[in-house]
């Protein structure tokens, strides 16, 4: 019998702060492997190791690098120049894609690569892998208008977007934040775009729920609050305000707090926090590999607003606070107002953020939330069924060529 033929799918996540990245990444990977696929994934997490990584995915760490600004980078743990580090990235990607000989190259969310990396990569695939499409995935959001419109400008984003991508997924749905009009993007580059709508997340069995409600000591009886901060490198001020809300009010009766705080929290903040949890009788985690399941196990969620974090809370259907970062960029705080203006979410302004007014939004939502959990149900979860139609489409005949 003839084996079923397997798409090879590689994708690339710079992964230089936090875990959105990765994450996002990997949900697609999840989801391309029934194709079948088998995907390879280029990453520079230094966690990617532990999350639980499926059968026919596997990846390549390439050296880690932190972001300082929003144009410096330097080598998370190699005591080298940041231009070796680079180099040695550039080379592992291109030797990689070289070995691999993948159908399809998705690149998540920087057109060109961290300090333009994966470049030389899609040039080499244009002239050597014509028969490779090559994809950029972009979140529903990337920063406000004109910040956005003006590096791309800079760094000849948009050039990039017509001369080396085949097709340009958007991972949102247009009628919420549409980024053809915001970002000025032209013609012959927006006729390439896909609006997939948002990735969904897994949702875990009442049996997992249950599990991990367990672990955490909870009764029946008892609601949680979960506060997150995704990798947490920027979270402490949103820490601080949320404890400050329950050190200067007395928490509603029969609620528990989890503060998941992230791997990149300092150990400075992280022990401080750590003390400050303890005298009010929070729990912990510095990291959890299973954050559906805390999800999950959670009444409410505070968390910033981070797409990847957002898409695990209303896949869940659970009621949440948005209490976005506006530094380095605003996107965070457009999601928020977007989601927040059709009923998805409630948030608070940084210029509103207070103690006072976190305590308050939490007890409103531990009370109130159903409505919320109801209108999650009109989502748009429809991001990965439209990948797989797109992947298979292009996959049955020749690339679409763009004129």
């Amino acid at each position: 019998m003839a084996s079923i033929p397997v798409t090879k799918i590689l994708m690339y996540s710079h992964d230089t702060f936090g875990l959105g990245h990765i994450r996002r990444t990997l949900a697609i990977a999840r989801s391309l492997r029934k194709l079948p696929a088998t995907v390879l994934i280029l990453t520079g997490s230094p966690l990617v190791g532990r999350f639980k990584i499926p059968r026919r995915v596997d990846f390549v760490r390439i050296p880690g690098m932190i972001k300082m600004t929003n144009e410096e980078y330097l080598p998370l743990s190699m005591k080298l120049e940041a231009t070796e580090v680079l180099e040695i990235r550039k080379s592992i990607i291109l030797s990689a894609a070289q070995a691999f000989s993948p159908d399809f190259f998705i690149v998540d969310k920087a057109p060109l690569g961290l300090k333009r990396e994966v470049v030389d990569t899609l040039h080499w695939m244009r002239e050597d892998l014509p028969s490779c499409t090559t994809i950029l995935g972009l979140r529903d959001i990337m920063d406000e208008a004109q910040a956005t419109i003006e590096d791309w400008e800079s760094k000849g984003i948009y050039g990039a977007m017509e001369a080396l991508y085949d097709e340009i997924w958007v991972y949102g749905h247009r009628s919420f934040y549409d980024p053809v009009q915001e970002y000025r993007i032209p013609d012959s580059v927006a006729r390439k775009i896909t609006f997939t709508g948002y990735i969904p997340r897994q949702v875990p069995s009442a049996a997992e729920v249950k599990q991990v409600r367990r672990e955490l000591g909870l009764t029946d009886d008892q609601k949680m609050v979960l506060m997150t901060t995704g990798g947490g490198g920027d979270g402490y001020p949103v820490v601080n305000t949320f404890l400050k809300a329950f050190e200067q009010n007395v928490a509603p009766a029969g609620m528990k707090a989890v503060i998941v705080t992230g791997p990149f929290l300092s150990p400075m903040h992280y022990k401080e926090v750590a003390g400050r949890c303890e005298t009010l009788g929070f729990q912990i985690l510095r990291f959890h590999r299973f954050m559906e399941g805390l999800i999950g196990a959670a009444d409410v969620i505070v968390s910033m607003g981070g797409y990847n974090t957002v898409c695990e809370i209303i896949s869940q259907r659970k009621p949440f606070l948005i209490i976005p970062r506006t530094v380095p960029r605003q996107e965070q705080l457009i999601r928020a107002e977007v989601l927040y203006r059709r009923g998805f979410c409630e948030y608070l302004h940084p210029e509103r953020l207070s103690p006072l007014a976190v305590y308050q939004k939490v007890e409103h939502l531990l009370a109130n939330g159903t409505g919320m959990a109801a209108k999650a149900q009109e989502f748009p979860f429809t991001a990965l069924e439209v990948i797989r139609a797109r992947v298979a489409e292009c996959h049955k005949g020749a690339r679409v060529q763009w004129a």
